[in-house]
């Protein structure tokens, strides 16, 4: 059985996600590895942050979903910190928000476990 273990972002800046990852999700830095790497622990992941983004157009940027009970007391909290979460959406049970970080990355609140 496979698990993630981290998800990886290759950053053009480097320290302005670094912001945002901290101070705004709220995540805490691990150890630093080097100057071009910085890895968050995000409960049963590991989200980095590796400097140099490609160049040309990237290909789709993966979603990093992060599980939370009240995806609407969330979203407006996180809103309040400067993240970009648009509309709540339902699916039965479900509810998911769809967001992005300052470098277009694909973000999700979810109630999924």
């Amino acid at each position: 059985m496979l698990t993630v273990s981290r998800v990886i972002i290759f950053a053009n800046d480097l320290l302005r996600l670094a912001v945002f990852y901290e101070d705004v999700l709220g995540l805490s830095l691990l150890e630093p590895v080097d100057p071009g790497w910085r890895e968050y622990d995000a409960g049963g992941c590991r989200i980095a942050l590796h400097k140099g983004g490609r160049l040309g157009t990237p290909p789709r940027a993966p979603k990093i979903v992060f599980q939370c009970e009240d995806v609407a007391a969330v979203r407006e909290t996180l809103n309040a910190r400067g993240a970009r979460f648009g509309k709540v959406k339902v699916a039965g049970a479900l509810l998911l928000c769809d967001g992005k970080d300052p470098e277009g990355n694909a973000l999700q609140l979810s109630n999924r476990p």
